[in-house]
């Protein structure tokens, strides 16, 4: 039942690019280039079935399949429980796609949000494989065989000879040469931006307590040069781009820049919309400026009158 369960749940998101195998190259060569680790030739066997039978040479030609991260940019509604069904075949792998991002299964992702996605690695269960061992040689970790009981639902069952089971692998960073191949191949084109976006708001993530310490200590030039600097790295989640816009309408405030307060306000309000003026936990100033901003956005201005023009104008000559 497990083997059925695996092969039938293949159907993933897992990026991967080809490579050709040139004349005179090895796994370990190819390996070393793409992930700058030697050790990654094992991935590179499972992920082509080299390891079938008596095993499998290469030689210049063969093409092969080079597991990489996907990438996905979340969009408002998503939760892990419909992402992972999506991209990693079940639903009730949602709490490994949860993981793999750095946060728990019970915070759902965010509108904007790029994530990683794990690589689906298809591995054959050999005569003396256990999930202990299976999950040593490849995740680093004899303790994370639990996850790859239920990762596979075979509800500890023993494994068999011949059995296929899904590892997940997110530790697949991949060196200059490896991404400048990727991208040639289109590969990272197509897993939406190669995780550039992830990256950014991962830097993001880390600033902001910085950010909220300098308005709370009163920098706030330092804490406008901050929130622009962040702003500036692009592809934010919405509620990071609330947040930092949050911050800077206070510095902003406290620095009597009224009309930037305005457009820092606008600014928060349009990416977090449940976002509320309440005159009890924000200052008055905050409370005005945002009420200006409110009506300076939603409601269209009115053109100039046009000046009036003088009855004589142009019956003097």
């Amino acid at each position: 039942m497990g083997a059925l369960a695996a092969t039938t749940l293949v159907g993933s998101a897992a990026a991967a690019f080809p490579h050709v195998v040139r004349d005179g190259e090895t796994l370990a060569q190819i390996a070393e280039r793409t992930y700058g680790r030697v050790q990654m030739e094992q991935v590179l066997v499972a992920a082509n079935a080299l390891d079938a039978g008596a095993g499998v040479p290469i030689m210049p030609g063969l093409r092969l399949e080079v597991p990489a991260l996907g990438h996905h940019r979340v969009t408002a509604g998503e939760t892990w429980a419909n992402l992972a069904e999506r991209l990693l075949g079940a639903a009730d792998r949602s709490d490994v796609l949860a993981l793999s991002n750095d946060t728990m299964p019970w915070i759902e992702p965010t509108d904007g949000q790029e994530i990683i996605v794990p690589y689906n690695l298809r591995y054959v269960v050999g005569q003396h494989d256990t999930l202990l061992t299976i999950a040593y040689r490849f995740l680093g970790k004899r303790d994370q065989a639990w996850m790859l009981d239920k990762y596979n639902h075979l509800k500890q069952d023993p494994l068999r000879r011949g059995m296929v089971i899904l590892v997940p692998l997110t530790d697949l960073p991949l060196t200059a040469d490896g991404k400048a191949e990727a991208a040639t191949s289109g590969a990272l084109v197509r897993s939406e931006g190669a995780g550039r976006a992830r990256e950014a708001q991962r830097r993001v993530d880390a600033e902001l307590p910085q950010l909220a310490g300098d308005v709370r200590s009163g920098r706030y030039i330092d804490a406008v040069a901050r929130a622009s600097r962040l702003l500036g790295y692009g592809d934010l989640a919405r509620v990071q781009i609330a947040t930092v816009q949050r911050q800077l309408l206070e510095a902003y405030v406290a620095l009597d820049a009224t009309g930037l307060a305005e457009t820092a306000c606008a600014a928060w309000r349009e990416a977090d919309p449940a976002a509320r003026l309440d005159p009890i936990e924000l200052s008055p100033k905050i409370v005005r400026a945002c009420t200006s901003s409110t009506e300076l956005y939603l409601t269209a201005p009115s053109p100039d009158p046009a000046p009036p023009i003088p009855a004589d104008a142009g019956g003097g000559r």
